[in-house]
């Protein structure tokens, strides 16, 4: 895996966050899912290929749900039978990487699917029965960064004669004899945003059991009542998807979706997970022995919860440990301590116990790990995802599932968002934003050659440090060399660079990053040449402009993380070369963020200095359609200006005949 130093230093975009968790949700697929998933829905934040627009759009989608009818039959304990019946279309070849085989996951230990009938009907109207040899159940894999030890399971169909034109047809029964929660049922459903017609999902309860419902796009049928059974019943059509925007937050915070759950509210949702967390270990002598040894030099609550925060995020690696119910059931904190591992539920228990040792108050806070910003007004797993630390006392969340995140920040996937304190099901929002600030110095010296050494010095501070910190520490030699090759590349350079640091042992703080190197062919020193003005080699502006940039349009909300970035370049030049032209100074301003340039060249020393700073403002870690609209044409500006180069010529060199040479700038004095 590349190890990308601009990752974590170009920060206004999406930054990378805690390994999500993995609360799972019951959840089945929306719309005709090709799989059905686990808790939450896929983030939208990756550039996807634009949707077609035009009226065959439904055509030119990989694949099209042409009708799906999911039927829970669910029991006053929880436990329920959902049967399922889908057929889809295949549109192109993408579609049958899409469609052509179908997962089914659940838990071994808690349920078990049954395939009643799978056939695909060809181009050609021909039917294809799947073999007992094409389904299996495999062991699910999570793209988690952490070994599994899980009884999860997908079960896969693997459709025969797939190709564009083709029809899958499908009929699985999965009975959960094991309820998630005891005498409790919740379920969530997703669009897949792919053309879905004739979908349906029906919910069989006991009559006494009442459904609360969160329907945003579904149509919601009246409930029906027969034989001591309530029949609900949710119907969702729609042809056309827009593509999700590179940035954008999941389509379910702003969307369709369902969610239906027998929890009348959140408190009593809390109460459900608090009671499932309780542990007789949580005072055993080696737990509370080592919380005071970890804190004996520590004065105060908050550098005893920094200190124990640090030892768990740095000691107990993320782990999803799924095994009966410990789905939503941490595991004794004994267990997680002797291990040194386990998931976000064990990594509250353990820090909570560790917390509780030294008398330092904490509450378990439930939310979406990921792009899903608003929870529905109804509770249930699903898009709730992730478990972490409230301490009220302090004021401030802790993610110990964030081996990178300093203590008194938030990776980005659990910022500004609903949560809910097991305590006693309280609705809070974690902090809606938080200021990372860079403050870097470039020298570039070039050689008659054409040929440059450079020294660049960054240092960043707030969120972005510990993160790049926990990069660099991670970091082979190779990885290392590999990821300096890359910003090199980025910037359109060629040479070799080494990188120094500020000691990486440490937890919190600023953190110092020098490169020193040399780069071949800076200046062609036989012509006219433009020079980049460059002020950055490691993210700042100009990468933060890109995922600004990444879209020239915006219809949907997306991340944006504020910043104060201050970058400086030194550039000295060769007495046989002279300056023929540099860029004009920029400013530019709206609400949401400020930017200027400033160049400055000393002709007697042949250097030119250039500033650039830029601070954005934003409420949230959300920005609309509307804030990109007031804050492209700012954007605009400041790419303009990052492309601007500096123009040099030798010095012996004569205009061409008929050519009129261009004034040279005076010296010592700021371009204006």
């Amino acid at each position: 895996m590349r190890h990308v130093l601009v990752l974590y230093l170009a920060v206004l975009g999406p930054a990378c966050g805690a390994l999500a968790a993995e609360i799972r949700a019951s959840t089945q697929t929306a719309a005709g899912t090709i799989a059905e998933t686990t808790a939450g829905t896929t983030a939208g934040t990756t550039a996807q290929a634009a949707a077609p627009t035009t009226r065959n759009a439904a055509d030119q989608a990989p694949y099209t749900n042409e009708s799906e009818t999911q039927t829970f039959t669910i029991n006053a304990d929880g436990s329920y039978t959902k049967v399922d019946t889908l057929t889809l279309r295949i549109n192109t070849e993408a579609g049958i990487a899409r469609a052509g085989q179908y997962y089914v996951w659940f838990n071994r230990g808690m349920a078990h699917v049954d395939v009643l009938e799978a056939w695909t009907e060809d181009a050609h109207g021909r039917r294809h029965d799947v073999r007992p040899e094409q389904i299996r159940d495999v062991q699910e894999v999570r793209s988690f960064d952490a070994p599994m030890f899980q009884d999860v399971q997908d079960k896969v169909i693997v459709f025969p004669a797939v190709e564009p034109g083709a029809r899958v047809h499908l009929t699985w029964r999965k009975t959960q004899h094991v309820p998630l929660v005891p005498g409790w049922f919740s379920d969530f459903t997703p669009p897949d945003m792919a053309p879905t017609h004739n979908f349906r999902v029906i919910y069989d309860l006991p009559a006494k059991v009442p459904l609360y419902a969160d329907a945003r796009g579904f149509t919601v049928l009246d409930p029906v009542t027969a034989n001591g059974r309530t029949r609900y019943e949710y119907r969702y059509d729609k042809t056309n998807f827009a593509r999700l925007e590179y940035g954008s937050v999941s389509y379910v915070s702003y969307g369709d979706r369902l969610m239906v759950s027998t929890f009348p509210d959140y408190a009593a949702f809390a109460k459900v997970y608090r009671e499932a967390a309780i542990d007789s270990d949580a005072r055993d002598a080696d737990v509370v022995r080592l919380a005071h040894t970890l804190t004996a030099r520590d004065a105060t609550p908050r550098a005893k919860a920094q200190t124990l925060y640090d030892w768990v995020r740095r000691n107990i690696r993320y782990v999803a440990v799924n095994v009966g119910r410990g789905e939503i059931v941490p595991h004794r904190v004994t267990e997680v301590l002797a291990n040194r591992y386990g998931d976000c539920k064990d990594h509250v228990a353990l820090y909570g116990a560790l917390l509780d040792a030294v008398g330092v108050r904490n509450v378990p806070a439930l939310l979406n790990s990921g792009t899903i910003y608003t929870l529905p007004s109804v509770p249930g797993f699903g898009v709730i995802n992730h478990v972490i630390t409230w301490l009220p006392d302090l004021e401030l969340f802790a993610d110990s599932t964030a081996n990178n995140v300093e203590f008194g920040y938030l990776p980005s996937t659990d910022m500004n968002r609903e949560t809910v304190l097991a305590g006693d099901g309280t609705l809070m929002r974690t902090p809606a934003t938080e200021l990372t600030a860079r403050d870097s110095d470039l020298d570039i010296t070039v050689a008659p050659d054409g040929s440059a050494r450079f020294v660049y010095r960054l240092e960043s501070r707030g969120w972005a440090a510990e993160q790049t910190r926990s990069v660099l520490r991670l970091q082979t030699p190779a990885q290392r060399e590999e990821s300096l090759q890359w910003e090199l590349h980025n910037a359109n350079l060629r040479g070799s660079a080494l990188l120094a640091s500020s000691p990486l042992d440490a937890t919190s703080g600023p953190l110092v990053v020098t490169l020193t190197g040399t780069l071949d062919s800076f200046v062609d020193p036989l012509m006219t040449t433009p020079v980049p003005t460059l002020t950055s080699l490691v993210g700042g502006i100009d990468a933060n402009l890109r995922y600004w940039l990444g879209e020239t349009r915006r219809t949907q909300p997306f991340v944006c993380r504020n910043v104060a970035v201050t970058e400086r370049t030194r550039i000295e030049l060769p007495p046989g070369l002279r300056v023929l032209d540099m860029p004009s100074p920029q400013q530019a301003a709206t609400t949401l963020i400020d930017y200027s340039s400033q160049y400055t060249l000393d002709t007697h020393a042949n250097v030119l200095r250039v500033m650039r700073t830029a601070r954005t403002h934003f409420p949230g870690d959300v920005c609309s359609p509307d804030d990109f609209a007031q804050m492209r044409p700012t954007f605009e500006t400041m790419a303009r200006d990052l492309r601007a180069p500096l123009i040099v010529k030798p010095a012996a060199a004569k205009p061409a005949a008929g050519a009129m040479e261009l004034e040279e700038p005076q010296a010592s004095v700021p371009r204006m």
